[in-house]
């Protein structure tokens, strides 16, 4: 799996750039992903965003406008989309553009991107809408601001954000898969289901 790590914006936020002979798609978008883009000479057949947090779309807004490219997240997270400047009530001091959903994804569905096949995991409570994308062959998840390496979760705090659910959506949806499952975080280096496993003192509560 051919892909370009971007990270970027105040938050220091994960965007990932999968890049196939069929076409090329882009995972979340922070501040300066559009740079990014125009610098990989990328033309973007989609963008999925893990969810609506500002960190994750700041760019993507531009992108989709630019790149007239197929947009993808969960509904549960239509108000953050809509309204990015929903959180400038926590001090961020930006005029971030309206993000348009083509198409949602939700627990259960699929989703094709030129020959990697993924399953959507929804993981609520970090945000409502937040989700992963499982690829059973090539043994990855990218999870968003879900689990991050050396022990860490995602937020609780923000408005939508819930410890119990976000603990029962690791738990429940994603500790099950298999051991040496690569997960590409929102921020911060890739981890194992392995590793954060035995090292995770959230999953022992």
């Amino acid at each position: 799996m051919d892909i370009e790590v971007y990270t970027g914006g105040i938050a220091q936020t994960n965007a990932y750039l999968l890049k196939t002979d069929q076409g090329h798609w882009l995972i979340d978008a922070p501040e300066g992903a559009q740079e990014f883009l125009a610098d990989a000479d990328a033309k973007l057949d989609g963008l999925i965003l893990t969810h609506g947090h500002f960190d994750h779309l700041w760019d993507a807004g531009p992108i989709i406008e630019q790149e007239g490219c197929t947009s993808y997240g969960h509904k549960d997270d239509d108000k953050l989309f809509a309204n990015p400047n929903l959180m400038s009530s926590f001090g961020i001091n930006a005029d971030l553009h309206p993000v348009s959903i083509t198409n949602y994804l939700d627990q259960g569905d699929s989703l094709i991107l030129g020959p990697y096949h993924f399953d959507i995991l929804h993981l609520p409570g970090h945000c409502p809408g937040s989700i992963g994308l499982y690829e059973k062959a090539q043994g990855v998840l990218f999870g968003g601001d879900v689990i991050f390496a050396g022990g860490g979760i995602g937020r609780y705090d923000l408005p939508g954000g819930d410890f119990d659910v976000l603990i029962q959506s690791i738990k429940d949806r994603v500790m099950p898969l298999p051991e040496d499952t690569v997960i590409f975080p929102g921020h911060g280096p890739a981890t194992t289901i392995k590793d954060e496993k035995s090292a995770n003192p959230f999953l022992n509560k």
